[in-house]
């Protein structure tokens, strides 16, 4: 998730995997190359892939790929300070699985699925089985950016420390609570510099755009084929700027709208979120059966705003030892957000919450933080903070939330007070931040197909048609998806698909402003 750190999206399947126990018992460039010294000429030393990392999110190594093909890794080196091309390196981790076939290879389809701060390694495999059209005459690639997993993590807190942060009060109400706050946002940012301090200055997203070229010349791609998704998609659009002479067929998808600062991002998004809370409400009251969590929207949407009122006084027991508390709630109920098939388990979690009980909710706040069942945290909080605060020039105050406090409010009762107060993130930190907003203007550009979903929380609608214009004349071709949840693509609707397929298999760009619903 784009700008607020503490609504990000964890990957369906971890959030899957986290809910299972418990569910089974109760961002016009020169369009050149990127210059990397003598590294465009290194040769990949692909093997197997190991487990993903404690910072990559954890769990077993990559399965097996149906019909017996294999996950493959290499780590591939990159200046780490662009400026300085022939200086210091670091290694980008990368993952693939080679073209199945049948069909002719095209060449590398490399992936970012956002954040900032999600690792590709551990991602691609989880949901590889998506793309596999795309696999028959595509190598499918990823990798951990600058800064996430094993490119150079940034390190912040311990995981015992980040069980404390994650549990403080981050809708602060008085003068004692927002001190609090912002000691605790000192402490964790400060905690940054003092353990990544060689790396913080060097994770902007232009520098990643700079190693995804250098990627594309490693992997002998005369061009870049590219899917973006949520971040992702701010990362295509700055490599599209920097080199856009190089871009292969794009697709960028759950698209954030570049236009904007990142209070208008975070507005944006209490809007969104807003909407989705809406869409899931009226479902649940729509079904033949009763909704459990409440007899109408309004009464959905009241229940849940007066148990966060008492979580903020009395948590409740979540994953022993830890408490539910108000942001917890917060959290989980964001993440549940971000698909329609997370919307049962919310059902079941507030539930469970209103009886006591706050173990589904913190899981799923805990899917939102990157915490695995064990304790350990993935560096995915502390990569989206480094990046987004070396990308964001604005450094906001708390006399400037409290200010702007009920235009959140009005924009969601729910979600608006933990937006707003989350616009501090940057406070401090120790690199200035690049520009007011990404420029993604990339004219010249091969087609950009760029997918936008009507009910999307985390990056609103409205984003993809300013991508559009931001992108140049004649770049982009808009696609509306009339869906719910994160994305587009990966609601499996075939005609998302289907006009995504055509474009990066065949070169086919569906008309612009085709609606699928």
């Amino acid at each position: 998730m784009h700008n607020r750190r503490g609504l990000r999206a964890a990957s369906l399947t971890a959030t899957a995997a986290l809910l299972s126990a418990v569910l089974a018992g109760c961002g016009g460039g020169g369009g050149g190359s990127a210059k990397g010294g003598d590294l465009a000429a290194q040769k990949l030393d692909w093997k197997g892939c190991p487990p993903p990392s404690a910072s990559e999110g954890g769990g077993d190594a990559p399965s097996p790929l149906p019909g017996g093909g294999t996950w493959q890794c290499a780590t591939m080196r990159a200046p780490l300070d662009w400026n300085k091309p022939k200086g210091d390196t670091i290694g980008i981790a990368l993952i693939r699985a080679k073209a199945s076939g049948p069909g002719t290879r095209i060449g590398s389809l490399i992936f970012n699925f956002g954040g900032p701060g999600g690792s590709g390694v551990s991602t691609l495999p989880a949901v590889g089985q998506d793309y596999a059209k795309l696999r028959t005459r595509y190598d499918l690639v990823s990798f951990d950016p600058r800064g996430v997993g094993r490119s150079a993590g940034v390190l912040c807190e311990s995981d015992a420390q980040l069980d404390q942060y994650f549990q403080q009060d981050a809708t602060p109400d008085d003068s004692a609570e927002r001190g609090a706050f912002l000691n605790n946002t000192k402490q964790f940012n400060t905690a940054c510099e003092k353990n990544s301090a060689k790396i913080l200055p060097h994770v902007r997203t232009t520098d990643a755009a700079r190693d995804m070229d250098l990627m594309r010349q490693v992997l002998g791609d005369r061009k870049l084929h590219y899917f973006g998704i949520s971040y992702g998609t701010e990362l295509g659009g700055v490599y599209a700027h920097l080199f856009p002479r190089n871009v292969g067929r794009a697709v960028l998808d759950a698209v954030v709208d570049p236009t904007q600062n990142p209070e208008q991002a975070s507005l944006g998004q209490a809007k969104g979120f807003q909407l989705a809370l809406d869409n899931y409400a009226r479902d649940c009251v729509s079904k033949s059966t009763k909704c459990p969590v409440g007899d109408s929207v309004q009464d959905v949407e009241n229940r849940i705003a007066k148990l966060l009122k008492d979580l903020d006084s009395k948590p409740i027991p979540g994953v022993f030892p830890r408490r539910l508390t108000q942001t917890a709630a917060t959290n989980g109920i964001a993440q549940a957000l971000y698909s329609k098939e997370l919307w049962q388990p919310l059902t079941e979690g507030l539930q469970q919450a209103y009886a006591g009980d706050g173990r589904i909710l913190m899981l799923l706040s805990d899917a939102m933080n990157g915490r695995s069942e064990n304790g350990e945290y993935s560096n995915i909080g502390a990569a989206n903070v480094a990046i987004n605060c070396s990308d964001e020039k604005q450094r906001y105050d708390t006399a400037y939330v409290q200010q702007k406090l009920p235009e959140f409010r009005a924009a969601s009762p729910l979600f608006g007070d933990f937006l707003a107060w989350g616009m501090l993130s940057c406070t401090d930190w120790a690199v200035p931040g690049a520009a007011d907003h990404p420029d993604v203007y990339a004219r010249g550009a091969a087609p950009v197909l760029v997918v936008g979903n009507t009910g999307d929380p985390a990056t609103p609608y409205e984003g993809a048609k300013k991508m559009v214009d931001a992108l140049g004349p004649g770049v982009a071709v808009e696609l509306t998806y009339k869906g719910q949840g994160h994305g587009a693509y990966d609601s499996k609707n075939p005609c998302v698909q289907n006009a995504v397929n055509g474009y990066l298999l065949d070169g086919k760009v569906p008309p612009t402003g085709t609606v699928c619903t």
